[in-house]
């Protein structure tokens, strides 16, 4: 009987482990395919999964951050989903390849032209994005994820540090370091003395092979002149012994 109130136990704190930590799963987020490294383009994927047992994800929006505005925002398309990107204008234009931008993508919005996110499913909605900013880690985004019920989750609220994860927390988007070598790095120098090293790998190994084959001809005709000596020599002998 003991025991079997120990298992019953074990099985109802498993249960309570399960149900407190199912919320975690249940969040929109943001994730790069890679390295979303500051200065550089990523393309990123937006997660969401459908929380509900009896309605439909139909809709999301994703607004962009202000303070670190991104302008250039390019979605994949995806079956049985309609996107639009808005774009904003800018308080600070930002210059990007050497050209001035005033405007800047402030929201996505993904529309169901189907059935959407059924209940059990989930769906990523990727984008390209950039050039991403150099002087913060991370991107803070705000999603509204709507149902077929008219129902609107709001995943806009901040991580703080020192606290617990908020109810509805916002995506968000980990900046890793620079890249020395990635848009818009500079590798002049090491690309310029990989391509000298090539060609110079590639003249030596087209000299040894000219080397060789030039040796092989010497070969064979060293053998042609060789044959053609034993012959002479065996046709004079009979000459003299027929004499």
């Amino acid at each position: 009987m003991k025991a079997t109130r120990i298992a019953a136990a074990g099985v109802a704190a498993a249960s309570a482990v399960l149900v407190l930590s199912a919320p975690a799963f249940a969040h929109v987020s943001v994730q790069p395919e890679g390295e979303a490294a500051k200065g550089d383009y990523a393309t990123v994927n937006f997660k969401v999964p459908n929380e509900r047992d009896d309605a439909s994800t139909t809709k999301l929006e994703v607004s962009f951050p202000a303070d670190h505005p991104l302008a250039s925002v390019m979605p994949q398309p995806i079956d049985g989903w309609s996107v639009k990107v808005t774009k904003s204008k800018l308080a600070k234009p930002l210059t990007l390849h050497g050209e001035k931008i005033d405007e800047a993508v402030s929201k996505v919005t993904w529309t169901a032209t189907g059935k959407g996110i059924e209940p059990g499913f989930f769906q990523k909605f990727p984008l390209s994005i950039g050039a991403l900013p150099e002087d913060t880690d991370e991107l803070v985004f705000k999603a509204l994820q709507t149902y077929d019920n008219k129902e609107v989750v709001r995943w806009i609220e901040p991580q703080k540090k020192g606290q617990e994860e908020p109810e509805n927390p916002a995506p968000v988007l980990a900046l890793s370091a620079a890249s020395t070598g990635g848009h818009h790095g500079s590798s002049t120098a090491e690309d310029a003395s990989d391509t000298s090293k090539s060609a110079a790998d590639s003249s030596t190994e087209a000299s040894a092979d000219s080397s060789d084959t030039t040796a092989r001809v010497l070969g064979v005709v060293g053998i042609v002149v060789g044959v053609a000596g034993v012959a002479y020599g065996v046709l004079a002998g009979r000459r003299r012994t027929s004499a």
